[in-house]
């Protein structure tokens, strides 16, 4: 029987129980797509990671449980956290080709800085299906290059919110991300996306990717923090530099064991 090493890793967080929980499993190379797709939905988290090394580092792949992804942040940054706390990386940046380009991440004194490419958004008029998925008026909404992005008037319309999932799947591409201006941080978001197993997800940096050129250009500054409102929360420092979203935060690992697979998976 083969076995692959799993280590699971909040991200966003300085605590466990916190964040968004990642799964990353490393590897030599890569399993079948079909067993990378029932280990992610074997452990029913919003994400696993798979990383084999390559000649930029490493190569990685993302894996919702019923869908593999084009970009994945907590993930990144919980995958970046296993390789430099367990394996000692002897340098502060690593880098990952993915479905997304090449991202980097750096060490840094308390924390991690992810350098992930930047959405573009469209303005979206049509918003009547939307409206009745949230179940309340939309006074801006936007298509990313998968996400739908809603602003919100308030704090706590945002945390009050409370979505129609099956709605929400009938919307076409990947998920839903509400925001407004935050209470102690510049802003704050939650994200859906129950078209991919995830009716909520904790903490998103990839959505982070599609805040970020909105607000810049609300809040007039390059640099702000981010609160995601989801029931574990996680906070987020994002900073638009051209076409690259650079985000700071943390990591903390949950677990470490062992997958049992049969032999030729």
């Amino acid at each position: 029987m083969n076995k692959v090493s799993m280590v699971q890793i909040d991200a966003f967080t300085d605590h466990i129980f916190g964040g968004n929980p990642a799964a990353v499993v490393p590897l030599d190379e890569w399993l079948d797509d079909k067993v990378m797709q029932q280990i992610a939905e074997e452990n029913n988290l919003s994400e696993t990671a798979f990383i084999i090394p390559d000649q930029n580092d490493y190569a990685i792949r993302w894996f919702t449980p019923n869908n593999e992804v084009d970009l994945c942040g907590h993930a990144t940054l919980a995958t970046a956290h296993y390789l430099f706390h367990h394996c000692r990386l002897d340098k502060n940046q690593v880098s990952f080709s993915s479905r997304s380009g090449q991202l980097q991440v750096n060490k840094l004194e308390n924390g991690y800085l992810m350098n992930l490419p930047t959405d573009r958004l469209t303005p979206l008029n049509k918003t009547k299906g939307l409206e009745v998925a949230l179940g309340m008026t939309v006074q801006e909404a936007f298509n990313g290059k998968e996400d739908i992005l809603v602003v919100l008037n308030s704090y706590l319309e945002v945390v009050r919110l409370r979505p129609d999932f099956e709605k929400i799947k009938t919307l076409g591409g990947r998920g839903v991300i509400v925001t407004a201006p935050g209470k102690t941080t510049d802003i704050v978001s939650r994200c859906f996306y129950p078209a991919y197993g995830i009716d909520e997800d904790p903490v998103t940096g990839s959505a982070h990717t599609t805040l970020a050129p909105y607000w810049v250009e609300k809040l007039k500054k390059q640099k702000f923090t981010a609160f995601q409102a989801s029931a574990r929360g996680g906070h987020i420092i994002c900073d638009l530099k051209d076409d690259r979203t650079f985000l700071q935060g943390n990591a903390v690992t949950y677990s470490i064991g062992e997958i049992f697979l049969e032999p030729n998976s």
